[in-house]
């Protein structure tokens, strides 16, 4: 059954009511990296600012988030570990615990359509990389293509990408620092990679 307008509406006006409820502001705005001020908490996602306020989160330009980004921005908040948790060791989505419900989906939504899409056009990846404020990675990994991406302050994504030739297909593989998982949890974390697949092919 598809989740009607009206749900979408009740499960956002719960997450804002528990941001509004938190305490300990300046813990969680340097726990996380972000900003707080009158309007509310300050959060870049991936190249774009939001502010998450008591009623409503919007983006730099007033307008509200799609649903996905606006969960993601409030599990942020509301899972705010606490101490802060380092570990940047890098692995793949499926190496978190809990990931298996979601390891088919996120290959059918995130690594997949990336290498689907620009088979053959590396260069149109490259760019599209640097549009959403990527930076050129250098790492040990055999990869044709390798950038570092801001999600969150402190969630950052890692791509690969290797173009098709005549032994295998195009592939691309997200990796994650292991501290993700104390940052949001794995349906979040999806969403992230899912967020990212459908920007870089202008969706």
């Amino acid at each position: 059954m598809a989740v009607t307008a009206p749900v979408f509406d009740r499960i956002m006006n719960d997450y804002l009511s528990q941001v509004a409820r938190l305490e300990d502001v300046a813990r969680i705005s340097a726990a996380l990296g972000v900003r707080y001020d009158e309007k509310g908490y300050r959060v870049g996602f991936f190249n774009r600012q939001f502010t998450i306020g008591d009623e409503r989160i919007v983006d730099q330009t007033g307008k509200a988030p799609n649903h996905s980004t606006s969960v993601i921005l409030c599990q942020y908040l509301l899972l705010c570990p606490d101490p802060p948790v380092v570990d940047r060791s890098l692995v793949t989505y499926k190496d978190f615990k809990d990931a298996a419900p979601y390891v088919g989906g996120f290959k059918n939504t995130v690594g997949r359509p990336i290498a689907g899409h620009f088979e053959g056009n590396m260069d149109k990846l490259e760019q599209q990389c640097l549009a959403l404020g990527g930076r050129p990675w250098e790492t040990d990994v055999s990869c044709q293509l390798a950038f570092q991406f801001r999600a969150l302050p402190r969630v950052p994504v890692f791509l690969l990408f290797n173009d098709a030739d005549e032994d295998f297909p195009a592939q691309c593989t997200l990796l994650f620092q292991r501290d993700a998982a104390s940052y949001l949890d794995m349906e979040c974390l999806a969403m992230v990679g899912a967020t990212l697949a459908a920007r870089l092919q202008g969706k």
